[in-house]
């Protein structure tokens, strides 16, 4: 390495550690400054008190200038191709002359409690689109949980100026729920002959999607894709009406040959069109933020409770007796919340 090289090498070191103000971060990101934009997401996601007061302090400040964008909650089941979908469907909304942001909550390592999958790695293509933005993030150890680190992320790139907002979830479970109390639009992949012991867990969230793409419809898979969607779309017709008056569509699409999307995102459009005319997109979006609102609370009663320094002294001794069985789980909590209160 030339000495060219190693001075610049080493200012973009120093400039990776310097420390940076509420006002630089907030000036930064709505300048679409990505670098600080995910610094300001890392330190969302810290489980450091300094860093948690620090990135309040930005969401806080870039709260005027979110807000302006369609956020969309993409699932499916194992398999499905997501990753390819949301690099084929993303780069369809760039064509758009949107900016596109996607925050992928990864499964974590329990570990190392880092992301395992890599979601850049799985993107290439869209990574390296000056008009997109890919955070991929552990899906634990985050202060405040998946969903309010996820809910934090949204408002700072809508203020960088992202659009099209994407959160991928780790697949078909728990993390569907709190991904559906974020987003306007919720979109779930499925397969065509995925097998019938995929049906346990199919109800639950095909009743929470506002359309239902069947993926991989190409080749000698496009007849057994078509008959899908007539499935599904009977199946979406025995669910009760839906909150927003909108009637889930379900579309057929290749990712790998860029079909169909164009048909979803008129979709997604038609959609954001009806709830907006009827009232339901921004009421939608107030409960979410009441929601968020507690959610918060939740996670500072918690922090609360269990840096409290009498709780601290308490807890592993009553833990042990726990575990000998000396006392039962109720009468321990009950302690240590005595404990607590007494503050």
């Amino acid at each position: 390495m030339s000495f060219e090289s190693s001075r610049i090498a080493q200012l973009k070191r120093m400039q990776n550690r310097k420390q940076y103000s509420v006002k630089e971060y907030i000036e930064g990101i709505r300048q679409g400054n990505t670098q600080l934009l995910s610094k300001a997401i890392t330190l969302v996601e810290s489980s450091k008190p300094e860093h948690h007061a620090l990135a309040q302090k930005i969401v806080e400040g870039c709260m005027p200038y979110s807000g302006n964008s369609i956020r969309i909650g993409i699932t499916g089941v194992p398999g499905v191709g997501k990753s390819t979908f949301i690099e084929a469907f993303g780069t369809h909304a760039i064509k758009q002359n949107h900016k596109l942001a996607v925050l992928a909550i990864d499964p974590s390592s329990q570990v190392t409690k880092g992301s395992i999958l890599g979601d850049k790695t799985r993107m290439l293509e869209l990574s390296a689109n000056k008009n997109a933005f890919i955070r991929p993030s552990p899906s634990t150890g985050a202060l405040g949980g998946v969903a309010n680190a996820t809910r934090e992320s949204i408002i700072l790139c809508e203020a960088a100026g992202f659009d099209v907002i994407f959160v991928e979830t780790v697949g078909v479970g728990q993390s569907e729920t709190m991904v559906h109390s974020m987003v306007d639009f919720f979109l779930l992949l499925m397969l065509a002959g995925a097998g019938d012991e995929l049906q346990g867990i199919k109800r639950g969230i095909m009743e929470m999607a506002d359309t239902i793409a069947i993926n991989k419809a190409d080749g000698d898979n496009i007849k057994k894709a078509k008959l899908a969607r007539r499935e599904y779309a009977n199946a979406i017709h025995l669910f009760p009406p839906t909150k927003s008056g909108w009637i889930p569509k379900v579309e057929t699409c290749s990712a790998i040959e860029h079909s169909g999307m164009d048909k979803i995102w008129e979709t997604i459009d038609a959609y954001k069109r009806h709830t907006t005319a009827n009232g339901y997109f921004n009421k939608k979006r107030a409960k979410q933020a009441s929601e968020w609102m507690h959610a918060t609370l939740l996670e500072f009663l918690k922090s609360s409770f269990y840096n409290n320094t009498d709780v601290q002294s308490l807890l592993k001794e009553i833990e042990t007796q726990v575990t000998a069985g000396q006392i039962n789980p109720f009468q321990a909590a009950s302690q240590l919340f005595d404990s607590y209160k007494k503050d």
